[in-house]
């Protein structure tokens, strides 16, 4: 061998030992990706009241049928003397504001009413003023005045459902506990399993608990009895616990289609799947009881008769109970004058309103498939928007 290639030789060699002699590089692990936070929404509070929604005085319409205005102007006058004394939530008005239209009311003509709600109040719009309106009407159920085999229970108001501060600090319904703490009143389920019985609180008995469950989303009914004799029952009170509408969750589960959540329809469904069907109108904790009613109709929380076609259910933050509203909607049965005589566990927040269709089988078709949408606005005392709006 050549020195050259000898040379060359003992230069690589030298040159592989070095190599393996070198030891491996430390391996940096790659830096680890935060987990971004999630990023949740936020959700402005409700406003409190009509005027934290916002208010705008705007003109009247321009058509308003007699026969709105008279079924109204019989409302409105109904309304006056709760109306006059009423504390108002909805900061729009005060009590003393409505006396010269309620004096003024009691003395027109029906022919003079149209003329009456154009001219002599001042029309508003409450927030976007944006409405959706359902329907609510007065069933008729059959029952028992004394318990049958597979008869539901109406209840009157427990003496133990009572209005108490919470551990948390918040004031509710309630009962207190045996260490006499405020806890949550008994649930749906709960009632349903026997937790009221043998007190002596019922009313009826009603054959059909599908029946009476919708009831209590109606807030009245009448009770046929076998001996051709009636009776009426009205809301009285609520649990306290969350109103849950199974329609949507029907919907939501893609049981009905979004536009087949009627009201038969979900009897329908009930009937269908009984086991199903209890476990459903059990996800709705709410419980209403009932009051024995005398009169001529259904009571509503103005404490007055409601007026078929003519009451409507509001959210009286954001409308004076005994007010006139003008709803404007897409369903031309519901449009026209209405005015706000009732309130409802799901009528909640600005322009959510529920409209009142009476009794009978007419009553039972319009307001289950009642479903409307528009523009609201809420008829006051001239010069009360103005001064609400004026005050800082």
């Amino acid at each position: 061998m050549s020195l050259v290639r000898r040379a060359f030789a003992l230069a690589s060699a030298l040159l592989l030992a070095g190599c393996a002699a070198q030891p491996n590089p430390p391996v940096t692990p790659p830096l680890a990706r935060p987990t971004p936070a999630p990023i949740v929404p936020v959700v402005p509070p409700p406003p409190a009241n009509a005027m934290a929604a916002g208010v705008a005085i705007v003109p009247p319409a321009a058509t308003i049928y007699d026969q709105w205005a008279e079924r109204a102007l019989a409302a409105f006058r109904v309304s006056c003397p709760q109306l006059m004394r009423r504390q108002d939530q909805s900061g729009l008005a005060q009590g003393a504001d409505w006396a010269p239209l309620c004096t003024e009311a009691a003395t027109l003509a029906p022919e003079q009413a149209a003329a009456f709600f154009r001219d002599r109040f001042d029309w508003v719009r409450v927030g976007n003023g944006k409405a959706f309106a359902t329907g609510y009407y007065e069933p008729s159920i059959q029952g028992s005045r004394t318990p049958q085999p597979g008869y539901a229970p109406i209840y009157g108001v427990p003496k133990d459902l009572v209005k108490c501060t919470r551990p948390d600090g918040t004031n509710g319904r309630g009962r207190i506990d045996q260490t006499g703490t405020c806890v949550p009143y008994f649930s749906r389920a709960d009632i349903d399993n026997g937790a009221l019985a043998n007190r002596g609180l019922e009313i009826a008995w009603a054959a059909d608990p599908v029946d009476l469950f919708f009831a209590e989303i109606q807030g009245s009914a009448r009770i046929e009895f076998p001996d051709g004799t009636s009776t009426r029952i009205g809301y009285a009170e609520q649990n306290g616990l969350p109103y849950t509408a199974i329609g949507k969750l029907l919907r939501d589960r893609g049981i009905l289609p979004p536009g087949g959540a009627s009201m038969q329809a979900i009897k329908d469904w009930i009937r269908a799947n009984p086991e199903q069907g209890l476990a459903l109108m059990r996800e709705n904790a709410s419980y209403i009881f009932f009051r024995e009613l005398t009169g001529p109709g259904p009571i509503g929380a103005l404490n007055v008769p409601v007026t078929p076609h003519g009451t409507v259910a509001a959210d009286p933050k954001f409308v004076p109970l005994g007010a006139p509203v003008y709803l404007a909607l897409d369903r031309p049965e519901a449009y026209g004058l209405w005015v706000a005589q009732d309130v409802g566990g799901a009528i909640k927040g600005p322009n959510r309103f529920d409209t009142f269709w009476g009794n009978g089988p007419e009553a039972t078709r319009i307001a289950g498939g009642m479903s409307g949408n528009g523009v609201a606005y809420v008829l006051l005392p001239k010069g009360a928007a103005a001064r609400a709006l004026a005050q800082p």
